[in-house]
């Protein structure tokens, strides 16, 4: 896998899997605009790939935010004469039935989620034509394909995800621009230890036993999804698109209750 010479913009950097991800296709060659929202987590993110070699840039920018993903974009165009590889990584999680779910925090959702995936694709893809191509990998979910109870607005905004994945694969293949989709299960991210605290006081313990209902029996490490990430956005994957890469410790292909041995 060889990203040298890319440029890369990676939403969410700043904690989690978009951070794993910048900084290994920053290790992998590549020179990275870390974007988000939290400007001190994106200048850690920055920082860690200078001192481990590679070159970025720290952009704030709120996904939701239109004007703000435009400024972004042309920033990084202007600075590196172009953009090769996005990955759409920015996401939050909220609880709740669709009874329970209010408009806003619903419009919360898959305003981050889903337009935020809409919005800087809409805004990338010309720079990637200008390179004759690039490669678009999305951040889903396994809950795209199975869930649990509370997260209907989670569930919905990464389904959606996935058809907007292979809506946006097909319409420009022909343009040399691959869009991918990766669904992992649990990630040990600050995003899945908030998630545990909700549920108990006892958060490595719940990691944990959440790491037990994996085949593989543990949560996944955010450089682990950044490995995939990588995969997809270097030519070693250059006839996938439209795919959906489920990096899950088997978690979707586990039946929900075990059988007497």
């Amino acid at each position: 896998m060889d990203v040298t010479g890319k440029v890369a913009l990676v939403t969410g950097a700043g904690k989690g899997i978009g951070k794993a991800s910048a900084i290994r296709l920053a290790q992998y060659g590549a020179k990275v605009a870390v974007a988000g929202i939290g400007p001190d987590d994106l200048k850690d993110t920055a920082t860690e790939i200078a001192r481990l070699g590679g070159e970025a840039i720290a952009i704030e920018m709120d996904v939701t935010r239109e004007d703000q993903v435009k400024q972004a974009v042309c920033k990084v165009a202007e600075r590196y004469g172009g953009i090769d590889i996005l990955v759409n990584c920015a996401g939050i999680q909220r609880y709740g039935t669709v009874v329970e779910t209010s408009e806003e925090l619903w419009d919360e959702v898959l305003n981050t989620n889903l337009k935020g995936v809409f919005l800087t694709s809409k805004h990338v893809i010309p720079e990637m034509r200008k390179r004759q191509g690039g490669s678009i990998v999305n951040i889903s979910s396994i809950q795209a394909f199975v869930t649990q109870k509370q997260v209907a607005a989670y569930t919905a905004s990464k389904g959606a995800i996935n058809a907007l994945t292979r809506a946006m694969a097909v319409d420009h293949a022909d343009e040399n621009i691959r869009v991918n989709v990766i669904c992992p299960a649990s990630v040990d991210t600050p995003m899945l230890r908030w998630a545990a605290d909700l549920f108990s006081d006892d958060v490595e313990g719940t990691v944990r036993s959440w790491g037990r209902m994996h085949p593989i029996g543990r949560v996944a490490r955010p450089e682990e999804i950044a490995d995939a990430v990588v995969f997809l956005a270097s030519s070693a994957s250059s006839f996938m698109t439209g795919s959906e890469l489920k990096v899950d410790g088997g978690l979707s292909s586990a039946a929900a209750v075990a059988l007497p041995e």
